[in-house]
């Protein structure tokens, strides 16, 4: 007995052709499209609040040093005004 060579079936080349996408409905890849940005701009904002926060704190410091801090960072030295 001959083996029969067995084609490819039509089908299953289109199954393979198709993404993730085409098999979803259309709401439902909107909604996670929708969820997903919201989700970056959310990180996003974090990000910024986080810097700002790390700003804030840094001109309190900078605010609350003490006058001996302040002469330590001062790059003036009092025998160049002599």
């Amino acid at each position: 007995m001959a083996k029969k060579k067995q084609k490819p079936s039509v089908k299953r080349q289109k199954d393979e052709k198709l993404s993730l996408g085409d098999l979803l409905n259309e709401d439902i890849v909107s909604k996670l499209k929708n969820t997903q940005q919201q989700l970056k701009e959310e990180e996003q904002k974090k990000q910024e609040e986080a810097i700002e926060r790390q700003r804030e704190e840094r001109r309190q410091r900078e605010k609350n040093k003490s006058f001996e801090e302040l002469l330590e960072e001062s790059s003036l030295k009092w025998s160049d005004f002599k």
